[in-house]
């Protein structure tokens, strides 16, 4: 499937202060294309994607992420996920397995049914958002 996302080397005369704005109009251009989200993902947000090309490093993705254009973005790709379609795009899933207190489960549990999603759609909502550093904490 071709990309709807331009090569990098077109946005190295896009100037810094340009970019967010950038980043927002391509992903509205997409967006209006009615992609299912996980292409949507993948072009806008993923590891190849239009913003990870755009802002290169950590500490330009840091600040892009703090923007209402980034904002905007992440609201493009809730309204995507909203329609439950995955598209015919069949990209290989992965498996984690993630270590949990007992008293967690229960409350992901909770606001799964309450939000009337299964867990696993609850967890890939919470993991595709930017958490800020300062709620990361350090490893363990």
């Amino acid at each position: 499937m071709e990309s709807l996302v331009a090569p990098p080397d077109v946005f190295a005369e896009v100037s810094p202060a340009e970019r967010p704005q950038t980043a927002q109009r391509i992903a509205a251009e997409m967006y209006g294309q009615t992609p299912d989200w996980l292409r949507f993902f993948r072009e806008v947000l993923g590891v190849e994607g239009l913003v990870r090309k755009l802002f290169p490093t950590a500490e330009a993705m840091a600040a892009f992420e703090k923007t209402p254009e980034y904002a905007e973005i992440q609201s493009m790709l809730a309204r995507l996920r909203e329609r439950g379609d995955n598209g015919d795009d069949k990209e290989p899933t992965r498996v984690i397995t993630v270590r949990l207190p007992k008293s967690l489960h229960e409350s992901l549990k909770v606001e799964a049914h309450d939000r009337k999603k299964s867990i696993n759609q609850l967890c890939i909502a919470k993991l595709i958002h930017v958490i800020d550093s300062e709620f990361v904490g350090t490893a363990k």
